[in-house]
């Protein structure tokens, strides 16, 4: 006897936090480009993870957490790149350093003003 597919029941986590409206005059909520202020990095928790999966055996730390442009995480990415002699790469808010160079990224963040957080490794 073959067994019947049942139905999927769709859970609100599945949809990615999106909730969908019937009402034709609902407007979402609108977000100016100015509307947040860029924050001290004091006032930042950057997350320094030490990774090798999925990458051929390599070893590369990410740094995430940064709140600010992708202009300012670029810059903050070349100014590590260089204060560790790595190459590495910025982009959707992560920065990658290649090889294990955690301890050199933490003072260097530590000494900008950055609160910094050790995970995995």
């Amino acid at each position: 006897m073959a067994k019947k597919n049942k139905p999927k029941k769709i859970n609100l986590e599945d949809l990615g936090g999106f909730v969908f409206s019937t009402n034709p005059e609902f407007a979402p909520p609108t977000f100016e480009d100015g509307d947040l202020s860029p924050l001290n990095p004091d006032e930042q928790l950057l997350e320094l993870y030490f990774e090798k999966k999925g990458r051929g055996g390599k070893q590369v730390v990410i740094i995430k957490g940064f709140q600010g442009s992708e202009d300012e995480l670029k810059e903050l990415g070349k100014l590590l790149k260089q204060h560790c002699g790595v190459g590495g790469s910025s982009k959707d808010g992560e920065i990658i350093l290649q090889g294990n160079v955690r301890d050199k990224a933490t003072d260097y963040l530590q000494k900008e003003g950055y609160k910094t957080k050790r995970i995995g490794g």
